[in-house]
């Protein structure tokens, strides 16, 4: 928790002073950013469903989603960090995976996935970085939702 909270802060401190477009260009032959995230699931159309009819994810007849990074009200980066093998934060999950999603309006969002009878874990309002909350997709992974602080 205590390396997202460096973390996090470090690019939204770097963000706001430009200093994130003004890094030097790397060598070729370098990661430039997430192209897919790809997961294994029991029942891959029923859960493409649950993230289309409760999250709103925008899947389409393909069975994905193309997650646009210039969407509107969406942050400039995207957050990776290895845990270790021993962290909590992703309980109660035993998956070794958790997601980290960016949402446009945390209360909209949080409304309809009660509404769903979606158990919100955990709710944080009070994080220098904006709002984050956590719950379980329906095979047990488990998802926390960002909305960014303006």
């Amino acid at each position: 928790m205590k390396r997202r909270l460096i973390f996090l802060l470090c690019l939204s401190a770097l963000s706001m002073t430009g200093l994130v477009a003004a890094a030097s260009t790397p060598p070729a032959g370098h990661i430039t950013g997430v192209g897919g995230i790809f997961f294994k699931a029991k029942d891959p159309k029923a859960l493409a469903a649950w993230y289309r009819d409760v999250l709103g994810m925008p899947v389409e007849a393909w069975g994905g989603a193309a997650l646009r990074y210039d969407a509107p009200k969406h942050p400039p980066a995207l957050a990776w960090n290895a845990f270790p093998a021993t962290t909590d934060y992703f309980a109660p999950s035993t998956s070794g995976l958790m997601i980290n999603y960016a949402v446009d309006d945390m209360n909209a969002l949080l409304a309809r996935l009660r509404s769903k009878g979606v158990t919100v874990l955990k709710q944080d309002d009070n994080d220098p970085n904006g709002r984050f909350a956590w719950i379980l997709d329906p095979e047990g992974n488990k998802i926390e939702l960002w909305e960014p602080k303006r």
